[in-house]
């Protein structure tokens, strides 16, 4: 049987998927509501909004590289 060789192995996927994943969350953490020229929200400076969702994307972000460079087991049969 010949079989096709890709690039990435079904493990690289799972990770990329987790990796997107952890980004969608940290951008869905940064949502919220906005000001507008009558009403100030103060929660444009919140902890959640402005250190912990860029982090979050930031080791999605990290994820993502280390799933693209994984290589796995290479068994060559």
């Amino acid at each position: 049987m010949d079989k096709r060789k890709f690039a990435f192995s079904k493990t690289n996927y799972i990770l990329l998927l987790v990796g997107v994943a952890v980004i969608i969350i940290g951008f869905i953490l940064m949502c919220g509501p906005g000001s507008t020229e009558t009403h100030f929200e103060p929660d444009i400076f919140s902890v959640r909004r402005i250190k912990v969702a860029p982090t979050v994307c930031f080791f999605g972000f990290l994820f993502v590289i280390y799933a693209i460079l994984h290589r796995g087991n290479n068994k060559k049969q």
